[in-house]
């Protein structure tokens, strides 16, 4: 009698982590972004990725973690792909709107959902995102044909998520959310020379810090953390096929704090990106475990 509950309580706790890490990550980007005029896009996720290993490393202590060789190689390239992820999403933002680069990137978890799908119901799911996020990319603003280089950054933090996923999943497996703060470590260190290159003495402007600070917990520590809980307690399939909802999570923190008001078009397309959530996590119920450590 008392295993449903504790069923259905535990398939809504990871989702409810992958709600909140979403909503945080698209908050920290509107901050982020007001950072690029001052030490750009490199610097901005230098400094994010530099406090966001301070504060994990204080407060989850990895160095605690004993690690084997073939659990480093997972940190390290899970690592190398949160930092890839970071710093090429931000090049874009440079030159592509937020919108289209979020449908853009969002290919990577895509294509983890695709070819990890083993029914027909799960294709279903995936239509309806595809479909969501083709009516909410648009060829460009005003008739403006879409920057190919933001396009392409936008296209290669794609291929960093989808590496971001398998290989969270397997190092989170074995020594969970430390292994977030290990991976914003190896981010860090990855992405940090080209930042101080670019920026350089500009990245300890007085009125940058408490700016990069905000946008480490809301775009990095916060959200990486709860991520990695959720990576080891559901498929990658279904964290794919979840994560469609980050562009209607961008299109509402658009209009909440950049004040963008959203067409009928794009509304359509954010209630099909809902419906393929919403059949995905009705679908989870009846995985039989979730693919924690696939080898």
């Amino acid at each position: 009698m008392n295993t449903q509950p504790r069923s259905l309580a535990a398939t809504l706790f990871p989702i409810g982590l992958l709600l909140i890490a979403m909503a945080s990550i698209q908050s920290g980007a509107s901050l982020a972004k007001s950072m690029f005029p001052i030490i750009g896009a490199q610097g901005t996720t230098t400094l994010r990725l530099i406090f966001a290993s301070i504060i994990m490393l204080l407060i989850l202590r990895p160095w605690r973690v004993r690690l084997t060789a073939s659990t480093l190689r997972n940190v390290v390239i899970y690592g190398m792909s949160l930092g890839g992820m970071n710093f090429l999403f931000y090049m874009s933002l440079q030159t592509t709107p937020l919108g289209i680069a979020v449908a853009l990137e969002f290919t990577g978890p895509l294509a983890v959902a695709l070819f990890a799908s083993r029914r027909a119901l799960d294709f279903v799911w995936i239509a309806l995102a595809v479909a969501g996020l083709l009516l909410l990319l648009p060829v460009g603003h005003g008739g403006q044909p879409l920057d190919l280089q933001g396009a392409a950054y936008a296209l290669g933090a794609g291929v960093c998520w989808a590496l971001y996923i398998l290989f969270g999943q397997r190092a989170g497996a074995e020594h969970g959310i430390q292994s977030a703060a290990l991976g914003v470590v190896v981010a860090a260190l990855f992405v940090a020379p080209v930042g101080i290159v670019h920026a350089g003495s500009a990245l300890l402007t007085p009125a940058v810090i408490p700016l990069a600070l905000g946008v480490a917990v809301l775009s990095t520590a916060l959200p990486y953390s709860l991520e990695m809980v959720a990576l080891t307690r559901m498929p990658a399939r279904t964290f794919g096929t979840l994560m469609s909802i980050e562009p209607a999570i961008g299109a509402l923190s658009g209009l909440l704090f950049l004040g963008e008001v959203l067409s009928t078009t794009q509304w359509l397309a954010i209630l099909a990106i809902i419906a393929a959530s919403a059949g995905a996590t009705l679908s989870m119920r009846r995985e039989a475990s979730p693919a924690v450590a696939a080898d």
